[in-house]
């Protein structure tokens, strides 16, 4: 659940940019079974991630630090997306998006994994 309390189906409809609404909701759908629909939440939520940090600067490459709260939701959608591209079979995109948290975060890496 997110801090608000509020539900991340509520979350994500109010503020469609939280990358962290779109990793919660990736999160719950993988636990109950929904890979390919924990897939498209965590495809959403890194895209809102990624906007989010290029509008604040970012160049597409380079750490986002877990210890930076706010970088948290697309840290977290990064790694729910490597973890439903793995269970629907998309092998290539499993690497490649735990390589990217790898070089991102390490400590994301390593608390997430």
């Amino acid at each position: 659940m997110l801090a608000s309390g509020a539900s991340p189906v509520e979350v994500a409809a109010a503020h469609p940019t939280s990358s962290l609404a779109w990793a919660q909701l990736a999160d719950e759908a993988f636990e109950r079974g929904a890979a390919v629909e924990s897939y498209a939440y965590a495809r959403t939520g890194y895209h809102r991630g990624l906007d989010a940090l290029r509008r604040n600067g970012w160049k597409g490459h380079g750490p986002v630090p877990w210890e930076h709260e706010p970088n948290r939701g697309f840290l977290r959608a990064l790694h729910a997306l490597a973890r439903a591209a793995q269970a629907i079979g998309e092998q290539e995109e499993y690497e490649r998006c735990s390589q990217f948290l790898k070089d991102s975060s390490p400590t994301a890496a390593q608390v997430l994994g």
